[in-house]
């Protein structure tokens, strides 16, 4: 059985698993504390974070931009990057954008901050940190906007490895209710659209222990 290492509320893992869950591919989920450090698991990944993906093979790959360009090639049949080079290029920007700006300026200052530091007991949150989260977050949100009135999805005509990154990230700062819907229905439209999709479901159901979700996390209508 194809099995993949995962983490409450870590985007990265949640991109993996929308991949695996939209290209159909059956797999099996193991929580990994990488706090523990576990001499089993760091066989498999030295860096010692998730997500890893273990193939029925035994292959195994880790970091989500790897495993999620392997799972392009290799189970091509569902295509989440696009049809041409333009729009592969123009989807792995996004992907690019969110990982790492998003996960940057947004998750880390508040999901990171407000949850993990606290579950992890690493000490108080961060004050700037967490302003800085709230009020870089907008920019982050108008811009989903700004593309989905040219765009059906944000890279094109095609739901893709775009949203999904995007909609991990959105949906771990959600998780604790910090995003600010509201006042960006244009993003808002589009991540109603992306949490109907079945791959989605799984998401939904996580719960991180002692954390309860904002009231609207689960609900597809808001």
């Amino acid at each position: 059985m194809r099995t993949l290492y995962h983490l409450w509320l870590q985007p990265f893992s949640r991109k993996v698993r929308i991949i695996l869950d939209e290209k159909g591919l059956d797999f099996e989920l193991k929580l990994e504390k990488i706090w523990e450090r576990r001499t089993d698991f760091l066989a498999l990944n030295p860096a010692g974070d998730v997500p890893v993906l273990v193939e029925p093979d035994g292959t195994t790959l880790s970091n989500s931009w790897v495993i999620a360009e392997y799972l392009e090639e290799v189970y091509p049949e569902v295509n989440l990057l696009g049809p041409d080079p333009v729009q592969r290029a123009e989807t792995r920007r996004l992907v690019t954008w969110f990982d790492v700006k998003f996960s940057r300026e947004v998750t880390d200052n508040l999901v990171g901050e407000k949850m993990m530091k606290r579950f992890l007991g690493l000490g108080e949150p961060n004050g700037p940190a967490i302003r800085a989260g709230h009020a870089n977050i907008h920019y982050h949100l108008d811009y989903i906007s700004f593309l989905t009135e040219k765009r059906n999805w944000l890279a094109g005509d095609d739901f893709s490895q775009a949203d999904i990154a995007a909609a991990s990230h959105l949906s771990t700062v959600d998780y604790i209710g910090d995003v600010p819907w509201d006042q960006h229905p244009g993003a808002r439209e589009w991540y109603a659209r992306v949490k109907s999709r079945k791959s989605f479901g799984g998401i939904l159901e996580d719960r991180l222990p002692g954390f309860s979700p904002a009231d609207h996390y689960k609900d597809v209508d808001f």
